[in-house]
């Protein structure tokens, strides 16, 4: 009876302990395809869950997103296997990409769940000194 007792307490503090810990809050949530041709594209968030990363064994020859407002936020040619896509420039919503390698097209969505937050430029250099200075003397010698 003690035994059953401390497993629910423990089943209760972690189920209530699940909703509150969270190790990096989601800005983006990905719907991968899941089509059996599109094995070869593979297509996936990086760690900070800021860029979407896009690989293949064949080129990977446009790529274009249609927002929630059906017109394109996104249309350019990548012709490369590999492709890093940031997504701060998003705006928040549901993003259909479309990724072309000729002749199939392979669809997957991005969803912006809400901003990202703004990174201030660093100035590396505050101001401006003189580190070093180096004094040259020239020697002339004239041999008559």
């Amino acid at each position: 009876m003690k035994n059953l007792i401390r497993i629910c307490i423990v089943v209760a503090l972690v189920f209530l302990l699940s909703f509150t810990l969270q190790a990096q809050e989601n800005y983006v949530k990905l719907d991968k395809n899941r089509n059996i041709q599109a094995k070869n594209l593979i297509h996936e968030l990086n760690a900070t869950k800021d860029t979407l990363l896009l690989r293949s064994n064949k080129k990977i020859n446009s790529l274009y997103s249609i927002n929630k407002d059906y017109s394109r936020e996104l249309d350019f040619y990548i012709n490369d296997t590999i492709y890093r896509l940031p997504l701060n420039k998003f705006s928040v919503g549901k993003h259909v990409m479309v990724t072309v390698q000729s002749p199939k097209r392979f669809v997957f969505v991005v969803k912006i769940l809400k901003e990202f937050p703004k990174t201030e430029p660093v100035n590396l250099i505050t101001e401006k000194r003189i580190v070093a200075t180096e004094v040259v003397k020239t020697i002339s010698v004239n041999n008559d």
